[in-house]
């Protein structure tokens, strides 16, 4: 709908999935009291249907759903959207956190959290660039890919192939990946990436950096032992560049 305000200036939709409803309450009037337009859904069949209705600019996705949960719901959410997902889990586990984070997500929350610190961290998200694909007019401001080896990063259309072939990141994933091929060779400690893609309102662990460091991996077939992309400097971070 046509709300007649300038793009700069409409509001940011947010879908909230959780079958606690109480809890998807909460959360929305959070959500809502910091200027979110908010649609709810309490199962993964309507979160789906919802996100394509809605389009929203983040979901917060509870894990433990009835019917698709919510590893599933990301996953396929991840087929037509890229939306920032924040996966909420009630489980402190390792397991859920690396499994969500790989199917898509961008943060993930664990029960019971102070939904203000929920909202902050979306707002932290949401500030983040937001880059498209640029026209044809724009051939002349294009920046050069970067090149590591076989590996080439396309900043300005966000692409990545390996020997020729496309690479399928998620936007955390990309952004991870783009930031460590700004300085080949040099080091980042795990701070300065939290700092430069989560921003620097992020308020979560830092061991987020080495999950989607680990998923990187995985998709370009790096090995920790020996790396060609991205090396492991122990106790200060990571960089660019095989070991």
């Amino acid at each position: 709908m046509d709300t007649g305000a300038p793009q700069d200036e409409l509001v940011l939709r947010a879908l909230v999935v959780d079958d606690e409803v109480s809890l998807a309450g909460v959360v929305a009037n959070y959500l809502k009291h910091d200027m979110f337009e908010v649609q709810l859904a309490h199962d993964g069949h309507r979160a789906l249907e919802l996100a394509r209705e809605f389009d929203p600019d983040v979901v917060v996705l509870d894990i433990g759903l009835p019917g698709i949960d919510g590893i599933e719901v990301c996953r396929r959410l991840r087929i037509f959207s890229d939306a920032y997902v924040v996966m909420l889990t009630a489980r402190d586990s390792e397991i859920d956190t690396v499994v969500g984070l790989s199917v898509g997500a961008d943060d993930y929350v664990t029960k019971p959290f102070s939904p203000r610190e929920l909202v902050a961290r979306v707002r932290a998200m949401l500030r983040r660039p937001r880059r498209s694909p640029p026209t044809p007019n724009d051939s002349a401001t294009r920046s050069k890919p970067r090149q590591v080896g076989p590996l080439v990063i396309d900043i300005d259309s966000r692409e990545v192939t390996l020997d020729g072939a496309p690479i399928m990141l998620t936007r955390t994933e990309f952004d991870v990946l783009a930031l460590l091929s700004t300085r080949p060779g040099v080091v980042m400690s795990r701070q300065q990436i939290l700092e430069s893609v989560w921003g620097g309102a992020w308020v979560g662990a830092d061991n987020i950096v080495d999950v989607h460091i680990g998923h990187l991996r995985r998709k370009l077939g790096d090995s920790t032992s020996t790396p060609r992309f991205v090396t492991t400097v122990r106790g200060v971070g990571y960089r660019m560049g095989s070991g």
